[in-house]
């Protein structure tokens, strides 16, 4: 049997970067459930083929110009994620763009 090469630096940094998507992914689906807030048919939809892309092909975008090289997730994939999270938190969505309102 013979022993396994070392990964190179970059194989284990993107290696790591799927670990950590793919766990960012279960623990947005947990604490939506635990806090017992139903994710919409989309977002749920989102997490799994998310997870899926992920597992498959090592990220979940097929443009390298949408996401940073190693990453496995795009700028927009993450901030959906985020979103989610925030959403199972039960915390108020953020303001993307335009004023705030006039406090009155």
């Amino acid at each position: 049997m013979k022993p396994k090469r070392p990964l190179s630096p970059f194989e284990a940094q993107r290696q790591a970067a799927q670990r950590a998507a793919l766990n960012a992914l279960k623990r947005a689906r947990r604490s939506a459930e635990k806090a017992g807030v139903s994710l919409s048919e989309w977002e749920g939809e989102f997490l799994d083929s998310v997870g899926d892309r992920i597992k498959t092909y090592g990220r979940a975008f097929g443009d390298p110009e949408k996401g940073a090289p190693g990453q496995a997730l795009s700028s927009m994939q993450g901030r959906k994620l985020k979103e989610i999270t925030a959403k199972a938190k039960g915390e108020e969505p953020k303001r993307r763009w335009g004023r705030k309102p006039k406090a009155e």
